[in-house]
């Protein structure tokens, strides 16, 4: 069954003449640093009123100010936005946030604890079907109350996240963090085969791609979707190599499970013909 759309999520966002509480908290706090971008702003009500305070803000919304970002910024702020999406739409706004924030900038996701009833409601003011879900986020809490919940976000490589040496655990902070979500990231090799190589990288660690929980499979695929298309605006290649070595036997050197996305270019003079299948040489 085709799932509906949340085609009015827009209708969420009101007009106000006065900060969002999660906007008046960071602002108390001192943590809207640097250039500031609102993602999912709505109106623009808290951009407007940051701004008259002398805050460097930007804001952007699908539906009411468009114009995509194309700059990284130290500070962003995503509020009420994850509890009107679906569950794929929320993964996406996880990795289009963190794309755009700077080398150790800070997100700040606010979330409502208030919604009694998940599903579709018709809007009490313009009587079409809007969606509220309840939102939980892996990263850490600064403020909760009964009504709402805010999140600080931080790279995943600019944080220790176990006591072992797995380096995939615990990237350098030196490697550029492509995107992240809530159970994977993607990180520049380190030592890339072609110009935009790009690893998938499960959080949880394990060695064999094949014991993951599937929920955090596809989040890997989904993931791996999103980076082709960050590649393919920045890069351009003519093509891709996908895949992922499973096992010491097909060449794992590092036991915890990573996808390989290699972007391809006209002129290469290896592994142009028979693509995956030179993985072994002799039966090429």
């Amino acid at each position: 069954m085709q799932q509906q759309k949340n085609q009015f999520s827009h209708l969420t966002a009101i007009e106000r003449n006065y900060l969002s509480f999660p906007a008046q908290f960071l602002l108390s706090q001192n943590l809207l640093q640097g250039k500031i971008l609102d993602f999912g702003c709505g109106c623009g009500n808290d951009v407007k009123l940051l701004r008259q305070k002398g805050c460097d803000i930007t804001g952007y919304d699908p539906y009411y100010f468009p114009q995509y970002p194309h700059e990284q910024f130290d500070t962003i702020m995503c509020f009420y936005v994850l509890n009107v999406l679906f569950p794929e739409d929320q993964v996406n706004v996880l990795m289009e946030v963190s794309h755009l924030l700077k080398p150790g900038g800070k997100a700040y996701y606010a979330v409502r604890r208030d919604i009694k009833k998940e599903g579709f409601r018709e809007h009490y003011v313009h009587k079409k079907p809007t969606y509220q879900c309840i939102v939980k986020l892996p990263f850490h809490s600064i403020y909760v109350d009964e009504g709402r919940e805010l999140y600080e976000y931080i790279a995943y490589n600019y944080q220790r996240h176990s006591s072992h040496n797995c380096i995939f655990c615990n990237p350098r902070k030196n490697l550029k963090l492509l995107t992240e979500s809530a159970n994977a990231y993607a990180i520049f090799d380190g030592y890339p085969i072609s110009k935009g190589h790009v690893l998938v990288i499960p959080k949880r660690h394990v060695s064999n791609y094949f014991e993951l929980p599937f929920p955090e499979q596809s989040a890997c695929w989904l993931m791996v979707n999103k980076v082709q298309e960050m590649l393919q605006a920045e890069f351009a290649p003519d093509g891709f190599n996908v895949g992922m070595n499973v096992n010491r036997a097909a060449g794992q050197n590092i036991m915890h499970t990573s996808i390989h996305i290699i972007p391809r270019y006209q002129g290469e003079t290896v592994g142009t013909k028979g693509g995956i299948r030179n993985v072994i040489p002799q039966r090429k």
